[in-house]
């Protein structure tokens, strides 16, 4: 997401200033009124667990649709059109699994972490620490890519030129997302995501009115146009195979990094950490539904996006332009609605940005106060507060090493970045929620192979991939697409390693517990009656 360098032509920056002045301003104080009502633990992580379905499922969908889905999707399909359009439906897929095998039984089971689920039934210390560990990993990963991607996109719409200006959109962009978290805590985070959500939704609604508008609310003349706009290669937009159909291994990468997708989200920390903010199991599976309208809306808009920044930009100007693909968006609200439309859709894409960050910071520091701090160190007996406090304490240091990584990250290719938080997640998490809410023999052993062997073997193969290095010059733009220029070390062929190490966690999970006598089958009984019922469930906080 890096698509910075210059300005886009036709932009205002003084009036983007302004327009993403009005929203921090708007959103610092509804944070602010927020924070009033956040005196507990239950309230700090999980909003006292007062948010219903919809509120909780458009608070979902602001933290899901982060500014890869907007600017990177949109700019996929309008290169590469149907191959394009394949990631919108890996994303939104995804929620099936969230919804039919996690949501429910993950909010009647936890408590406020993905470590209150693992730790259930098996030894706390030493499956805290693990969860901890594979959630502040898919966190950083996750935060790397949106801070930078930050960087980028303010220095597209106001301009600036030179390091030292884009080290500064960072930090800045840093400070905000750390005030979100220490004031409001998570109520003030959902806040932001719900009001986020709705901005970004009804941008993108507006922008595929006047894109439809243009060629009779007729689908087949808009796709029409982006062929005929597409040259020589037009054609090929319509169908499967532009990016993904070349040779074997292409292929096998599209299965990979769609396995990684559809798997991943269901293990996201960020995303799993807000079916904790619901009253009841009711409650979590209703938000995901809501989540998966709003969504799956959402995915359709960027068809339209797609296609229509491909007719009415060009394929040849997105190439040409900062940061290429992800500057799609952007140039079809400026070709559509000057320099008004472009700062309200900018101003949305940086919205987009704080509210994802935000939610992160507020998942990656409750992981470690919680599970590290309170229940490994403190083994449990710690006073509410004192919790808290490490809290925020811990996301002070978190936004610090994000602003520090942001701006370390900013020229480098990004987009990976992401795809690794999915695959990571997915290798890690799911292997072993799944295996705990599921399988009645799995114990503490299985449990710590399947994450730290997950892990491992997951960022191993990213290291070792062209994603890293190794990747053929563009002649185009001199660059390579490969994170590291210049040099060559790879040696596993895909992209994205989803297809080997998510199958490599679920074994090495079936192995660990095999070859571990540990059982407790009490334990077990208690969780599955829990899970399925709600008995014992954590309930709501009435202030």
């Amino acid at each position: 997401m890096n698509m910075l360098a210059a300005g886009v032509q036709g932009s205002n920056p003084a009036l983007n200033i302004t327009i993403f002045a009005i929203f921090v301003a708007i959103t610092l104080v509804i944070v602010f009124r927020a924070s009033r009502n956040t005196k507990t633990a239950s309230d700090y992580y999980a909003a006292g667990r007062a948010f219903t379905g919809p509120q909780n499922g458009i608070a979902i969908s602001g933290d899901y649709l982060s500014a890869a889905s907007f600017l990177g999707i949109a700019g996929a399909i309008a290169i590469n059109g149907y191959d394009g359009f394949l990631y919108s439906i890996g994303f939104l897929v995804a929620w099936l699994v969230a919804l039919l095998l996690v949501a429910e039984l993950l909010r009647n089971t936890g408590k406020f972490t993905m470590g209150d689920v693992l730790a259930f039934r098996m030894k706390q210390r030493p499956v805290r620490a693990a969860a901890a560990i594979s959630t502040l990993a898919v966190s950083f990963f996750y935060l790397l890519a949106q801070m930078a991607g930050a960087g980028g996109l303010v220095n597209l719409l106001l301009g600036i030129e030179g390091n030292l200006g884009q080290d500064l959109v960072i930090a800045v962009v840093g400070v905000i997302m750390i005030l979100y978290v220490l004031i409001g805590g998570m109520k003030g985070t959902t806040w932001v995501q719900i009001i986020k959500a709705v901005l970004l939704i009804a941008g993108t609604f507006a922008m595929t009115l006047w894109v439809l508008g243009k060629y009779g609310f007729n689908l087949s003349s808009l796709f029409q146009a982006a062929v005929d706009k597409g040259g020589q290669t037009g054609e090929a937009l319509l169908g499967p195979g532009k990016q993904y159909g070349k040779t074997g291994t292409t292929k096998l990468d599209f299965l990979s990094l769609g396995i990684a997708l559809v798997l991943g989200t269901a293990g996201l920390p960020h995303v799993l950490m807000r079916f904790y903010t619901v009253p009841t199991a009711k409650d979590a599976r209703r938000s995901v539904v809501w989540a998966i309208a709003l969504i799956g809306i959402f995915y359709l808009f960027t068809l339209v996006l797609g296609y229509g920044a491909g007719a009415l930009v060009g394929p040849d100007v997105i190439a040409k332009a900062p940061g290429t693909t992800n500057s799609a968006a952007p140039l079809l609200a400026l070709e559509l609605g000057g320099p008004i439309l472009l700062g309200f859709i900018a101003a949305v894409a940086f919205a987009t940005i704080l509210a994802v960050v935000a939610g992160l910071t507020i998942t990656a520091s409750a992981s470690f106060a919680h599970d590290v701090y309170a229940n490994v160190l403190k083994k449990g007996k710690t006073a509410p507060d004192s919790e808290v406090r490490v809290a925020r304490i811990t996301a002070l240091v978190i936004g610090a090493v994000a602003i520090v990584g942001g701006i370390l990250a900013k020229n480098q290719n990004v987009a990976f970045l992401v795809a690794l938080a999915f695959a990571v997640a997915a290798s890690a998490n799911l292997p072993t929620i799944l295996y705990s809410l599921f399988w009645k023999r799995f114990n503490t052993q299985g449990a710590l192979w399947s994450i730290y062997g997950g892990l491992s073997v997951c960022v191993v193969l990213i290291v070792f991939s062209p994603a890293v290095s190794g990747k053929p010059v563009d002649p185009k733009t001199g660059k390579s697409a490969s994170m590291i220029q210049g040099v060559d070390f790879h040696w596993f062929p895909l992209d994205n390693p989803g297809l080997v190490s998510i199958p490599v966690a679920f074994f090495l999970g079936w192995l660990g517990t095999v070859l571990s006598k540990e059982h407790d089958q009490k334990k077990y009984a208690e969780m599955e009656v829990r899970s399925l019922t709600g008995a014992g469930a954590e309930k709501a906080v009435r202030h």
